[in-house]
C-alpha cells in the first residue's frame, strides 16, 4: 500500500436488484484518495459515481447491494465491519458525506443549529456543542448567528456551507462532496470551490469531488477519475487528463465544457447503455467514434503510461 493512501476501493461492484433485472450500477470499479489529496469522480448521470460515495459511506439505497469488493480505509476492510461498528467508528467520524441535493436535506421546522447538535449527541462530542458550532461556522466562513436561523431563512449558498459545516463536525478525515454546487449560481459557485481549497489546507482534508461538471473539476482536484456505465474509463493526474485527454469519452466530455471562445457546444450523441444487460466489449462502444470489431466483442484492459495516465481502451 502507497505511504500516503488514506482510501483505497478495489473492484467495487453496486448492484440494484429492480423487477427489470440486475442494474449493474457500479461494476468492478478501481480508485484510491491519498491523505490531503482531492479527487474527482466525473462523468454523465448514470455513471456511477454517486454510487461510489454511497458504497462508501455504505448507504446504498434500496434495492440497492454492495456486490463484492473492498473498501480499504488506512488498510481496513470497512466493508467486513457491521453495521454498529461501522456507524460508530466511521461514519461521520473519519468519512463524511455532502449529498447531492443537501440544501434541502436540512430538516425544515428545527434550527439549523439544533441538527447540528443532534449530530454530534448521537456520536457522543464531549465538547461544548455551543461553541463546536461556532467553530464550525467560522471554518466554513458564516456568521455564527446563521446558526439560530431556520433553513428556509437562508440562502443556497448558506445552506450548502452550513451543510458542509455538520459534515465536519466530528473532524472527520475523508470528505465526499456530492455534486456539492448543483443549483448555485456561478458566483457561488466558485465561493464553495474555493472553501474546500481551503478546508484541505486547514485541516489536511481529503476531498472525493463527484460532479459532471468538469469545468468546475479542472478548478478544483489534483487527481480523476472518469466513469462511464458503472466502469472507470481513464484516471490520472488532473494536467494531464484536461491537457492531454487519451479516452475518446473524456475528451468528448471535455468537449463538451462551455467557454467563451466556443460558437457551438457538442454534446455527445447517444444514451447511457441499459446496465440491466451491459453491452459486450466496452461500454461506450456504441456512442464511440473510434469503435472498431474488438470494442464490441471484448472488454480492454487498463494501460498505464509514463504520465500516470490510466485508459481503458482498444485504441492503446
Amino acid at each position: 500500500m502507497r505511504d500516503r493512501m488514506l482510501l483505497e476501493v478495489r473492484n467495487l461492484k453496486v448492484y440494484f436488484y429492480t423487477k427489470r433485472g440486475i442494474v449493474k450500477a457500479v461494476d468492478g470499479v478501481n480508485l484510491y484518495l491519498d491523505k490531503g489529496e482531492i479527487v474527482g469522480l466525473a462523468g454523465e448521470s448514470g455513471s456511477g459515481k454517486s454510487t461510489i460515495g454511497y458504497a462508501i459511506m455504505r448507504l446504498v439505497p434500496f434495492p440497492g447491494k454492495i456486490e463484492s469488493g473492498e473498501i480499504l480505509f488506512k488498510g481496513e476492510n470497512i466493508l467486513k465491519l457491521d453495521e454498529e461498528a461501522f456507524r460508530k467508528n466511521y461514519r461521520w467520524k473519519k468519512i463524511a458525506m455532502v449529498f447531492q441535493g443537501s440544501m434541502s436535506g436540512f430538516t425544515p421546522v428545527f434550527k439549523i443549529k439544533d441538527q447540528i447538535i443532534e449530530v454530534l449527541r448521537i456520536h457522543g462530542w464531549n465538547g461544548d456543542y455551543e461553541e463546536r458550532i461556532k467553530e464550525l461556522f467560522k471554518m466554513v466562513n458564516m456568521d455564527p448567528q446563521l446558526a439560530e436561523k431556520y433553513p428556509h431563512e437562508l440562502s443556497g449558498g448558506q445552506k450548502q456551507r452550513a451543510f458542509i459545516a455538520m459534515a465536519l463536525a466530528l473532524n472527520p478525515e475523508v470528505l465526499i462532496a456530492d455534486e456539492p454546487t448543483t443549483a448555485l449560481d456561478v458566483m457561488v459557485q466558485e465561493h464553495i470551490l474555493n472553501l474546500l481549497k481551503k478546508l484541505r489546507k486547514e485541516l489536511n482534508l481529503s476531498i472525493i469531488f463527484i460532479t459532471h461538471d468538469l469545468a468546475l473539476l479542472s478548478e478544483i482536484s489534483d487527481r480523476d477519475y472518469t466513469l462511464y456505465a458503472g466502469k472507470v474509463m481513464e484516471s490520472g493526474p488532473s494536467e494531464v487528463i484536461f491537457k492531454k485527454p487519451r479516452h475518446p469519452y473524456t475528451s468528448l466530455l471535455i468537449e463538451s465544457i462551455a467557454t467563451l471562445d466556443k460558437d457551438i457546444i457538442k454534446g455527445i450523441p447517444g444514451a447511457m447503455p441499459d446496465l440491466s444487460s451491459p453491452p459486450l466489449g466496452c461500454r461506450f462502444n456504441t456512442r464511440c467514434p473510434f469503435a472498431r470489431d474488438i470494442c464490441f466483442k471484448e472488454e480492454p484492459k487498463m494501460k498505464t503510461f509514463s504520465d500516470g495516465d490510466e485508459v481503458a481502451c482498444w485504441l492503446y
